[in-house]
């Protein structure tokens, strides 16, 4: 069982114990994790330990919070107390971290077991999850593809039945990807909507945590967790205290959806058009006001690849420069590459990410809500060079995901059908800044109208 609410329902009931959904959680880790490569760090030890903590808890009838027994796995790019955050590289200290991140310790407090550490790709750098330290992590539904990244072990675990929520974070696409990728629902909320730390990364301003779910409650549950307040982000917003989860099922009645599928000049193949077009007729017939919208934007690259560089620019600079052989070839490249980068064209770029703000926002004055693919395409093989030709970044990778990085808002990715080889596709819902309200609660309308239920991926081999 993986769905939160399902679970929690029945701790209340006595119908099944913390201990045992733990331990039935690391059988299924020590079968599938040869075939999958979804974590660095699995803690059996520890999972066992909290599971039978949070049994005692329950048979007093004395949970300590909203996820108080349920199976959860970290992404390993954030502090988690008493490991090493190897951020999936060979160059990173093993020295473990004295503190939780404000994300983990949410987790913790709500009373969370922790399953282990899931992989990313090297500094979350890319949209697939391979690393030189790791190598390759593989997509449940067809491991010779990559479940997309940067939360690739995240979304790996738990759409092969690991876990019941999987933390992960999103700076360009990083939930969003991996959820399309592998047929879960993944939200990035509202830019400081849930706390980090530090917040000295180049790419901090980006970048939201939450995570993977199976169901639209529980990502709402899991925001509700994550969104408390932690004093070390000072770029959060004032935590309101509100349940997520009303207004789930308010439909979208009275609500004015765009659609794109070519938004920002992306290009889409065969089958993502088919998912999209499904989706579209779905809201049509359900009396929804959905209208065309066309690209919206302008292509991104021109005005924001430099700025991308920079970014890695300043983590290798902070690498020893004859430890740099030990990194993934692409980022070095690419760092490299924007160690060039100069102060005029930082401003230059910011100033391009504010104009690209003010034309989202203007949208939203007339649209609640714009529905995109997540993806270009499926998931491609393992092996795929990322930024290449084959696979270049903009064209393939983030087209639809990164411009709401860049803006801040809320967005979130929804399973929406399968191509004809039997690959997840998804659809991306976004809207304007503070409304994960409607994000999630158009999620939900969807997902209704499409029929959708989730199911674990076969694993076959595993």
């Amino acid at each position: 069982m993986t769905d939160v609410h399902q679970l929690l329902r029945a701790y209340r009931r006595g119908e099944q114990s913390p201990v045992e959904v733990i331990d039935e959680h690391l059988a299924r880790i020590e079968r599938l994790e040869p075939h999958l490569n979804a974590f660095t760090v699995v803690d059996a030890e520890g999972a066992r330990r909290s599971a039978l903590e949070s049994a005692r808890r329950w048979e007093r009838g004395e949970p300590i919070g909203d996820l108080d027994g349920v199976p959860v796995t970290v992404k390993d790019i954030v502090a988690m107390k008493g490991f090493p955050t190897t951020s999936g590289s060979a160059v990173t200290s093993n020295e473990p971290a004295e503190a939780d991140s404000p994300p983990v310790a949410r987790l913790r407090d709500a009373g969370a077991v922790f399953l282990g550490r899931t992989t990313t790709s090297e500094f979350g750098w890319k949209g697939i999850t391979d690393t030189p330290r790791f190598g390759p992590t593989r997509n449940p539904w067809d491991l010779d593809r990559t479940p997309g990244g940067s939360s690739g072990g995240a979304a790996a675990s738990l759409a092969a039945g690991i876990g019941a929520v999987a933390h992960g974070n999103d700076g360009g696409g990083s939930i969003r990807i991996p959820a399309s990728y592998c047929g879960l629902i993944g939200l990035k909320p509202t830019f400081g909507r849930v706390p980090q730390a530090p917040v000295e990364s180049p790419f901090s301003s980006l970048v939201s945590n939450l995570g993977l779910t199976t169901s639209v409650e529980d990502a709402a549950l899991l925001l509700n967790v994550m969104s408390r307040p932690d004093l070390r982000d000072w770029h959060s917003v004032p935590h309101d205290g509100r349940d997520w989860r009303i207004g789930l099922q308010d439909g979208l009645a009275g609500l004015r959806v765009g659609y794109s599928e070519n938004f920002g000049g992306a290009d889409i193949d065969g089958d993502v058009r088919t998912a999209l077009r499904a989706t579209v007729d779905a809201l049509d017939d359900a009396g929804v006001a959905v209208v065309d919208v066309g690209p919206v934007i302008e292509p991104l690259r021109p005005q924001l690849e430099g700025y991308w560089k920079a970014g890695f620019a300043a983590i290798l600079d902070t690498i020893p420069s004859d430890r740099w052989d030990e990194v993934d070839p692409g980022f070095r490249r690419l760092g490299q590459e924007g160690l060039s980068f100069t102060m005029l064209e930082m401003v230059a770029a910011q100033g391009a990410r504010a104009r690209l703000v003010e034309t989202l926002r203007r949208f939203h004055l007339e649209h609640d809500l714009l529905l995109t693919p997540t993806m270009p395409t499926v998931a491609p093989p393992i092996g795929t060079i990322y930024h290449s030709v084959e696979f270049d970044r903009w064209d393939h990778g983030v087209p639809f995901t990164v411009p709401f990085n860049y803006s801040g808002q809320p967005a979130v990715s929804i399973p929406a059908g399968r191509s004809s080889t039997g690959l997840p596709i998804g659809v991306q819902l976004v809207g304007d800044l503070f409304r994960e309200d409607l994000v999630l609660r158009g999620a939900r309308a969807i997902l209704d109208l499409l029929g959708w239920s989730w199911t674990a991926a076969p694993v076959v081999g595993g």
